[in-house]
Formats: C-alpha cells, sequence, structure tokens
C-alpha cells in the first residue's frame, strides 16, 4: 500500500502554487438529505481530523510552465467519498476550466459514493460525468492520478474516464472496495500494477518524479497546432531495392532501424499511453505523445515490426482521437506483417478493431502522417496509413498480401514466391509509380 496522502499534501507534491476557488455554499437539514442519524456528527469529526469541510479540495496550480485546474481528494474525510456538496465542487472546478480553457488534473483517492446521503450521493457520478464530457468537447485535457485507494465512482468516471491516467505504486485501484468484493477474490487484481497490465492505466509513478511527469504531460498536452508533422528521415539504407523481393528481405531485417530508434531520434522527449481500456494491451504498437525538435508537440503510434493485436489497434484509435480533440498532429509509423490472425485475436475482436482503427484515421480531426518503416502487411498495416500523406523509408515495402501467401493463394509452387514479389509492386519506387505514397524519405544530410 501506499502511503495516504492528505490532500493539501499531494497538491504540494505536486505544485509550489495552489489557489482555492469559491464552491457554492448548499445547505442540508440536520443529518443530511436522508436524516441519517449521527452523520452531522460525523462530518464534525472528520473536518476536526483534517482541517477540511468537504472530501475534495479544488483550485488553480501552476504546474511546470502549465496552469490547470486541480481536483485533490481527502480520503480522511469520510473515506474520500463523493456526496452532493462534493458534487458542487467538482462542478465549479469544471466550470472554472472551461471558463478559463484550462487543463484538469485530478488527485483522486475515494471509496466512493457517500451511503449517508443515499442515491442523492450516486447520482453525483452522473452530474461528474457530464462535466467532464462537456471539459473534454472543450477541447481540454484531463489527467488522473490514482492514490491509494481509487475504487468505486471516483474510479468509473474522474479516474477511468480521464484522457490520460497515472497511477502512485501499490495504489489499490478498481471498481469494487476491498470490504464488498468476492471473499475469494485475487487483491493482486485491484492494484495499480495490474490495472496497467490491463490496458487500463498508462503509467505507474513514483510520488517523488509525479510532479516532472504531470509537468511534461500538460505541456504535451495543451499546445495545438495545425501544421501536419514532417515524415522522419531515414535511418537504415538509402539505395532503394532492385527486386520486388529484395525489397521484401530488407524490411524482414533484424538489423534495420524499428520504431525505437525513429522515435527516440525524431523526439527529444516523449511518454507513452498503455492499453485500449477494454482490458488489453499491444507491446507491439507504441502510442503516445512527445516534442519534435522544432519544439511542436506531436502524437505518435508506431508498429514494432510484430503482428498487430486487436488492443493495439484500440490504443491506437485512442491515441488520434485524443489528439484530434487537442488539436495535436499526429505521426504514424507502419511496420507489421499483418494484423494478428490467430483464435485469441479473433476472439478479441480483430475485425473490429481495425475498423475502428480505419474510422479514427479517415475522421481525424488533425493531420496525420505516416512513414512505412518496415513491412506493409496488407490491411493490418492499411488501418494505419494516412490517405494521401503516407511515406515510405528506402528499406520498406507495402502490399496487398505477403508474397509467400498470394503464392500459396494461387497455387504457385515455391519457386514462384520472388516473381509473385515483383508482380505485386511492393517496392517503394513502384508504390511512388502507382500515387500511393507521396515520397521515399532520404537522408537529411543527403
Amino acid at each position: 500500500m501506499t502511503d495516504r496522502l492528505s490532500a493539501r499534501d499531494v497538491i504540494a507534491l505536486v505544485s509550489a502554487e495552489f489557489t482555492e476557488i469559491a464552491y457554492p455554499r448548499s445547505e442540508f437539514k440536520p443529518d443530511g438529505p436522508l436524516s441519517w442519524q449521527g452523520y452531522d456528527e460525523s462530518r464534525v469529526r472528520a473536518a476536526a481530523r483534517t482541517g477540511e469541510e468537504e472530501s475534495v479540495v479544488c483550485g488553480t496550480a501552476a504546474i511546470g510552465d502549465t496552469s490547470a485546474v486541480l481536483i485533490a481528494f481527502e480520503f480522511g474525510f469520510l473515506g474520500g467519498s463523493l456526496g452532493e456538496r462534493t458534487g458542487d465542487r467538482l462542478e465549479a472546478a469544471y466550470t472554472h476550466a472551461r471558463e478559463h480553457r484550462l487543463p484538469v488534473v485530478s488527485l483522486v483517492a475515494t471509496g466512493g459514493s457517500r451511503m449517508q446521503e443515499g442515491m442523492l450521493a450516486l447520482t453525483q457520478l452522473q452530474r461528474v460525468a457530464r462535466q467532464s464530457a462537456l471539459t473534454r468537447e472543450a477541447g481540454l485535457a484531463q489527467i488522473a492520478v490514482l492514490r491509494d485507494p481509487t475504487t468505486g465512482g471516483g474510479w468509473a468516471t474522474l479516474g477511468a474516464g480521464a484522457d490520460v491516467t497515472l497511477a502512485l505504486p501499490g495504489a489499490q485501484v478498481g471498481f469494487a472496495g476491498s470490504r464488498v468484493r468476492p471473499p475469494d477474490a485475487d487483491p493482486a487484481a485491484y492494484t495499480a500494477e495490474a490495472q496497467l497490465a490491463a490496458g487500463a492505466v498508462d503509467a505507474v509513478v513514483r510520488p517523488e518524479e509525479l510532479r516532472e511527469a504531470l509537468a511534461l504531460w500538460l505541456g504535451l498536452l495543451t499546445r495545438p497546432s495545425a501544421e501536419a508533422a514532417p515524415p522522419p528521415p531515414a535511418l537504415g539504407t538509402l539505395d532503394l531495392p532492385t527486386t520486388g523481393w529484395d525489397a521484401v528481405q530488407r524490411a524482414r531485417s533484424a538489423q534495420r532501424p524499428h520504431a525505437a530508434a525513429y522515435l527516440d531520434a525524431y523526439f527529444t522527449r516523449r511518454v507513452t499511453i498503455s492499453g485500449d481500456r477494454c482490458g488489453g494491451t499491444d507491446d507491439g504498437m507504441l502510442c503516445g505523445f512527445g516534442l519534435a525538435e522544432d519544439g511542436r508537440p506531436l502524437a505518435y503510434a508506431a508498429q514494432c515490426g510484430t503482428a498487430t493485436r486487436p488492443a493495439g489497434y484500440r490504443t491506437a484509435a485512442r491515441l488520434i482521437r485524443l489528439a484530434g480533440r487537442l488539436g495535436i498532429p499526429v505521426l504514424t509509423l507502419v511496420d507489421t506483417p499483418g494484423a494478428a490472425n490467430d483464435a485469441d485475436a479473433e476472439r478479441q475482436g480483430a475485425g473490429a478493431a481495425i475498423a475502428d482503427l480505419f474510422g479514427a484515421v479517415a475522421t481525424a480531426r488533425t493531420p496525420v502522417t505516416t512513414l512505412v518503416i518496415g513491412e506493409g502487411g496488407s490491411g493490418g498495416a492499411l488501418a494505419l496509413a494516412a490517405p494521401g500523406n503516407t511515406w515510405a523509408a528506402p528499406d520498406s515495402y507495402f502490399s496487398v498480401i505477403a508474397p509467400e501467401l498470394a503464392a500459396a493463394i494461387l497455387k504457385r509452387p515455391a519457386d514462384q514466391v520472388r516473381p509473385t514479389a515483383d508482380q505485386l509492386h511492393v517496392r517503394p519506387q513502384d508504390l511512388l509509380g502507382l500515387g500511393l505514397i507521396r515520397g521515399i524519405t532520404e537522408d537529411p544530410k543527403g
């Protein structure tokens, strides 16, 4: 378990400047809306113990070079539970964010909705969800930091509903709190680390690194640009392949530069988002935001040379839609033999995931630039490619189907695979001649 920091302590952890915003003052009848016996006394004790009047503290803060609205939960106040007055404060915070065009950072630590207010407390989740949606529509970034614990409706709205979700190590995270889970439930499944593995959390960040991490994220998510990302220069061989089979072999070489090398050369700093928010991750798809050499933030989605799994396509679609809402151009790197086609991939919705990515690219609200850096295997690669703004590295190829599979479908013998590669016109110069790509990248020094 992590140490349970107070709201003020965690605010100080991420910012040296904090100004609390004004809250509406709503009055309850004695013992609250349900006349729950002892509720007033519980609130008085909580206030004396924590120094707070409610379970959240909201205000504006400078985090790095970015001003943001900060929402910090006080777990010591009735378990950080959400009641009607909590909803008042959260609504005021989101409204302030939209009026002043500020991103929202939520430092969450809550056990869920407040029982002493019954359904009135539970319906605050709808209120919070609406405020979050309005803020999303306004094109403002939302980042959540999951503290210990983050459970119930707080996790299902402020936490899981954020654009980017970070978590402190060892934090208890899950919809079900520790006292309402099945008795045989594995407690390890309800942790920040388990949620990261399941694709529900983007990163686990240590407390001492939180301020710097938030400053970097905010700097990358709050600077829109209308200009398309330039294609990265070629990092591998510069001479063009002589035959189709030569192009295929070079693209499949383990020695050629892969996605990580291109991203490291293109960005001075970068961060990753992880997971499709549907229970899956794919290490073969790198997605995130980075600072290009010209100082502009850009989003990226890059295949790593493996067969892309459904979670990878869904994560890329999530990235492109988020970048579109925030006004950030996107760079995609194509490198896959094709979509994963095993039985598990089919059960995980491969077709629907690929269709979703095709749709995300087709309707992208910001410019998308694509560079094919290795294998371009059929529709599993094309789904990540920008129509009209796709480039190719000299050691890449793009094909409707792998030459071996084309020969098999045509019932050709093995010695006909190489000629089939030529027939498919897979080389970069073939693609350029057909008008399928804008150009072939070169060494920037040449």
